[in-house]
């Protein structure tokens, strides 16, 4: 099995031990859960909406670093603070995709990092 970690500056780096993604073996790209965080590492403290948004942009990014896009999501779990966030989340995370989207959970917790509402991770496959 060939790993291999996936970086950009173009997300938040990690905050924690933890990488953005890992690829295995060019088949499978295992992506980190993804905060509302500018690649600076400033929270976006804005309307679910907008921190939605910006879960979303950091996404693009890790999956752009591989040559990727949402298209090639296979399965997303999506924590939320609330589920009363649930219609404004599938609004802006919907939009991510040009076709049908991937499987995906989507969870009420307890608490996220840095005190947000959203996070997001994924599984990406690559083309063949």
């Amino acid at each position: 099995m060939q790993r291999r970690v996936v970086s950009t500056t173009n997300a938040p780096a990690a905050i924690g031990p933890y990488s953005q993604a890992v690829s295995v073996g060019r088949n499978f790209l295992f992506m980190s859960g993804q905060i509302p965080l500018t690649p600076e590492g400033s929270v976006v403290t804005g309307s679910i909406k907008e921190q939605t948004q910006q879960v979303v942009e950091n996404m693009k990014a890790v999956l752009a670093e591989e040559g990727l896009t949402p298209d090639n999501l296979v399965k997303t779990t999506i924590f939320l603070s609330s589920m009363n966030h649930f219609a404004e989340v599938n609004e802006v995370y919907g939009a991510m995709f040009s076709g049908d989207p991937p499987a995906r959970s989507t969870v009420a917790v307890a608490g996220l990092p840095r005190g947000v509402d959203v996070e997001i991770e994924g599984i990406a496959v690559y083309p063949s």
